[in-house]
């Protein structure tokens, strides 16, 4: 079993920052997961924003790149997404995931909702104009 439970989420204006943690527990955890955050807005399918491995190496889509940083500390089993300059456009439900990574062309790969596995329960994050 893999529990992952996100927290840090809440409502800001634009141009405000948000630190996102997930936290992962149970005895089917493993530190060489690679971990991600995902979103999805109201009526919007769920899109991944950005992942990382084991040894830190990161993706990110484009439209957060530059504001966004995802890191994660292995010794406390712990997902961060630290979010700057936040625009209404990001207002969704953050999910992190865990899985096995997904590398093409030699790169990591943020892949798709069938490649992750493990998922939390989300943590609302609400940007207002």
């Amino acid at each position: 079993q893999v529990q992952l439970l996100e927290s840090g989420g809440g409502s800001v204006q634009a141009g405000g920052s948000l630190r996102l943690s997930c936290a992962a527990s149970g005895d089917g955890y493993n530190v060489a997961y690679c971990l991600a955050w995902f979103r999805q807005a109201p009526g919007k399918e769920r899109e991944g924003v950005a992942a990382i491995d084991m040894d830190g190496t990161t993706r990110y889509i484009g439209s957060v790149k530059g504001r966004f940083t995802i890191s994660r500390d292995n010794a406390k089993n712990t997902l961060y997404l630290q979010m700057s300059s936040l625009q209404p456009e990001d207002t969704a439900m953050y999910y992190c995931a865990a899985g096995a990574g997904v590398y093409r062309d030699g790169g990591l790969d943020i892949g798709t909702e069938r490649d992750y596995g493990y998922w939390g329960q989300g943590t609302q994050v609400t940007v207002s104009a």
